[in-house]
């Protein structure tokens, strides 16, 4: 793209060559309210035709057109073809605007389709255990028995929500200025909120962990990250189902490493495990806890990084700013 004095070097040769130069000045929001000066060069730079000139005033929104470009028929280029490229521009801008809004909605109609999916399970379970309890008269095992079923699917309802409030609410927050945290702390705090789901599904947490280990991350976003990556490891863990959690201070990084003994998660799937409503081949859940995960390295200026286990399975790698 041309700077206006660019332009203005050519329109003066081609004018002094006595050809007319139909000129088109536009500033975007004059143009259009939906229009940016990235969405109207956009839009300009599929419109204007090879030969056209399209300048822009640095930092600005005004943009330029030079129609340069003779018509299709061969015959100079002539003002009524100003008003021509206007309206293709646009329209160019609105079918664009439209998309990103198409897009936009896909993605919520499907992870709206995601949670309710898992909303109705565990609701589904609530409900045909209490109804059954007051319909017929049961042994006390029995009903102990349906009863702590119905409350699990409380409890796993309720973690659902939790995880759907906290990825709403991190885009109000940044955990950028927040004062370093010894994650060792956030580490042994996760391993603890995370240890009556490993007692249920008969799973041993080990830690290797160094005495201290800074960085630059919220405390409860850490926490909340990590017990995320735990009960993964858990749910998903092989025969062994065990967990082993480590970290270690590298370059500017503290790296915590949850590793598992499952079957891993394909290289073809490591890019998209991380996006909302994405879950791989055979796994449950909502695909909500992984985004947060993301979210919350993304936000502390970190990432979190899947690959293969040395014990065969997933090893998930949280990377925050060291303190």
């Amino acid at each position: 793209m041309l700077s206006f004095e660019q332009l203005s070097e050519t329109i003066e040769e081609r004018v002094g060559y006595g050809a007319a130069v139909p000129l088109l000045v536009v500033r975007c929001p004059e143009f259009a309210r939906s229009a940016t000066p990235a969405s109207f060069y956009d839009a300009a730079r599929w419109v204007v035709r090879r030969g056209d000139s399209l300048a822009n005033a640095p930092g600005t929104d005004r943009f330029a057109i030079a129609l340069l470009a003779p018509s299709r028929s061969g015959s100079p280029p002539r003002a009524c073809a100003v008003h021509a490229a206007l309206e293709r521009i646009g329209a160019a801008i609105t079918i664009g605007a439209q998309v990103e809004r198409n897009n936009g909605e896909r993605g919520r109609r499907a992870m709206l389709a995601a949670v309710g999916h898992e909303l109705r399970t565990p609701l589904t379970s609530i409900r045909g255990y209490l109804e059954t309890l007051l319909d017929g008269e049961l042994d006390p095992p029995t009903t102990r028995r349906f009863l702590e079923t119905a409350r699990r699917e409380a409890l796993r309802l309720g973690r659902l929500v939790d995880g759907m409030l906290e990825f709403s609410l991190l885009d109000l927050s940044t955990y950028r200025s927040i004062p370093p945290c010894d994650v060792v702390e956030q580490i042994r705090t996760a391993v603890e909120s995370a240890a009556p789901l490993a007692a249920a599904r008969g799973a041993h947490i080990r830690v290797t962990l160094p005495s201290s280990a800074r960085a630059r991350v919220d405390g409860d976003a850490c926490v909340h990250a990590l017990v995320n990556l735990i009960e993964n490891a858990i749910k998903h863990g092989g025969e062994g189902r065990s967990v082993e959690i480590s970290c270690a201070c590298e370059a500017r990084y503290t790296c915590i490493a949850v590793d598992d003994d499952g079957p891993g998660i394909d290289p073809v799937e490591r890019e998209s495990i991380f996006r909302i409503g994405a879950r791989g081949p055979g796994r449950p859940g909502s695909g909500i806890g992984l985004a947060v995960v993301h979210a919350i390295a993304e936000r502390a200026g970190g990432d979190v990084l899947v690959e293969r286990s040395p014990r065969g399975g997933a090893r998930f790698v949280l990377r925050f700013p060291a303190g």
